[in-house]
């Protein structure tokens, strides 16, 4: 067998598992990993300029195609407590990402040595599996398990922290022979999808509710299969969102309290049964357990056996992997419909997709400074089907989500639950590394992109180029709206006179000019105060990327308070703009293009 130090074992079991990427900081801890990576050759890096940016970069390089694994290096102490966050968001939408850090001598471990923390106590509330290991031997086999862990069962990151000594010994390893471990899975039985239908087949208004397992499982086909097959309209989940494409007439809107539409909430209401698959029945989604099981019998089938009855208890639970399960579901559903023993649904999806075209929400504002309501109506037009959409969190996704459209898994990338700020940029950058060629357009607001505004340098220095929409209102504005129920206003204006600004230029009162700080990255960016100006600006950012090949941000300056419809349960959603009175309200509408 071959000798080597331990820090090239885990390169070479890496490369073996997969990884081609990996992003990061190094640090004088990590350094030998980083010689083994050097003298490798084989895994491209990109340098962070924050270890979260690393973090939110391999989310989004996982995030971007089935199969991937994202991985994140940093250094001891601060480098691994930077990646919680990251981890966390990996953790809480079933995402497998890899991240490595470094660690102090083992003589030096709880010594309170420079630097040197006990990163594997404070990750393991947010980790599948979070390992320091003390031996070199084990190495390429804790690396080998890590891989094992990320992909089996519910997916989820792992942490393996390598003391300096460790990753410095020299072992014997026979990587010639190396093969990642065999990945387990659950899967439904015949006799579960058969009950589970027979349940169906006793409901009169029944609903899919697509979760993010789906598409972490690569099913989306199949579900869509299911749907045509059954006639049952689907509810995808904000996780969920792209499993149906947003034009199919059996894509019924997505149901919650935030990120939803008034159709997919009334429908919801109406229905009489659920299938929920991959999905988690998240509090954004249902509101309270009551309302949203009032009425309505539920089967909830999902990859983790803990996840059946976290929420509330179904009637029918399966364990198992949604690809799985949907393979099973379309086989029997098949057998079914040709024996005649399926139910027609026609009349029950005719009356979803009149909901689908009549509980509309107006987008055709043409106030200035703009509305993001028009703001999205125009992306709508300019960006076209194949776009994919990355985000986190604020009122930029809560009315992105109420009125852009998907038609793509993968192509809205979002941290749903845990919805850090400042992801936004790193996870694009992580998307971009994943895939050369897709149409990518971030959004985010203001706040959002100051979080981490410094890793557009990334993309200035790795030639990663897509488009950031900022919509800028200068304020912390789902904070503010949430403070309407305080009666207070307060600590959440970003606004102030900006002493760089021209008197003259309408935006000197909203502060920070993302222009300059942007040009300042490496990047370039526009800015827009009109809709008219939109569609040109777009153009302009698609040239720029093509001849720099770079980021390119455009600004849209909004009007400084906006409210977007939300509410307490799926049932009190309070509507604060006007609803659309006739189709020319919302030209973009997903039913528009059913016409």
């Amino acid at each position: 067998m071959a000798k080597m130090t331990a820090a090239q074992a885990a390169v070479w079991v890496m490369e073996k598992e997969g990884v081609t990427q990996a992003f990061g900081i190094p640090g004088a801890a990590i350094n030998p990993l980083y010689s083994a990576l050097r003298k490798q050759g084989t895994i491209s890096h990109i340098l962070a300029r924050h270890v979260e940016g690393a973090s939110h970069m391999a989310e989004g390089y996982t995030r971007a195609a089935a199969g991937n694994i994202g991985v994140c290096i940093g250094t001891s102490g601060p480098a691994g407590t930077d990646m919680i966050t990251g981890l966390y968001s990996a953790q809480a939408d079933s995402i497998p990402i890899l991240c490595i850090t470094g660690q102090a001598p083992r003589a030096r471990l709880h010594k309170e040595d420079f630097q040197a923390v006990d990163i594997e106590s404070i990750s393991k509330p947010v980790t599948k599996w979070s390992v320091t290991v003390r031996e070199p031997a084990l190495v390429p086999r804790v690396f080998q398990q890590a891989f094992h862990v990320m992909r089996s069962g519910r997916p989820g990151p792992v942490l393996i922290d390598l003391p300096f000594d460790v990753q410095m010994g020299e072992i014997e390893f026979d990587i010639d022979t190396y093969a990642p471990l065999p990945v387990y899975k659950p899967a439904a039985t015949r006799a579960q999808v058969e009950k589970a239908l027979s349940m169906l087949n006793e409901a009169d208004k029944p609903l899919i509710v697509a979760g993010g397992g789906i598409i972490n499982a690569d099913a989306s086909e199949l579900l869509v299969q299911f749907a045509e097959i059954t006639g049952i309209p689907v509810i995808p989940t904000l996780m969920g969102w792209g499993t149906i494409p947003d034009d199919h007439p059996l894509m019924a809107g997505m149901c919650g309290l935030q990120t939803s539409h008034r159709y997919g909430n009334a429908t919801m209401l109406a229905s009489d049964f659920v299938i929920g698959i991959g999905n988690r029945w998240a509090n954004r989604h249902t509101g309270s357990v009551e309302v949203y099981t009032k009425g309505r019998k539920f089967v909830h089938v999902d990859i983790e056996p803990t996840q059946i009855g976290r929420v509330f208890s179904p009637d029918f639970g399966i364990v198992s992997d949604a690809k799985a399960a949907l393979e099973l579901f379309v086989e029997v559903a098949t057998e079914w419909a040709a024996q005649g023993k399926l139910k027609d649904r026609g009349e029950w999806a005719s009356a979803c997709r009149h909901r689908k075209g009549t509980m509309l929400r107006k987008t055709n504002y043409d106030s200035v400074p703009m509305k993001p309501q028009r703001v999205y109506q125009c992306m709508v037009r300019a960006f076209g089907e194949d776009v994919c959409y990355i985000s986190t969190i604020g009122l930029s996704q809560i009315a992105g989500a109420q009125f852009l459209h998907v038609y793509k898994p993968r192509h809205w990338i979002n941290c749903g639950q845990a919805g850090p700020l400042g992801w936004t940029v790193p996870a694009a950058l992580g998307v971009r590394a994943a895939d050369p060629t897709r149409k990518i357009v971030a959004l985010s607001g203001d706040y959002d992109f100051q979080f981490m505004i410094e890793e557009l340098a990334v993309g200035a220095q790795f030639k990663l180029p897509y488009i950031h929409m900022v919509v800028n209102n200068s304020y912390l504005g789902l904070i503010r709206q949430a403070q309407r129920g305080f009666e207070m206003d307060y600590c959440v204006q970003l606004g102030f006179d900006n002493i760089n600004t021209d008197q003259d230029e309408p935006v000197r009162a909203y502060g920070v000019d993302h222009v300059k700080v942007v040009e300042g990255l490496g990047c370039k960016a526009i800015r827009v105060h009109r809709q008219e100006e939109l569609a040109p600006a777009i153009q302009q950012a698609e040239a720029w990327m093509k001849e720099f090949q770079v980021p390119v941000v455009i600004e849209v300056i909004l009007e400084r308070v906006t409210n977007i419809a939300m509410g307490t349960e799926i049932d009190n959603i309070i509507e604060f703009e006007d609803l659309a009175a006739s189709r020319e309200d919302a030209p973009t509408a997903a039913a528009a293009m059913l016409d």
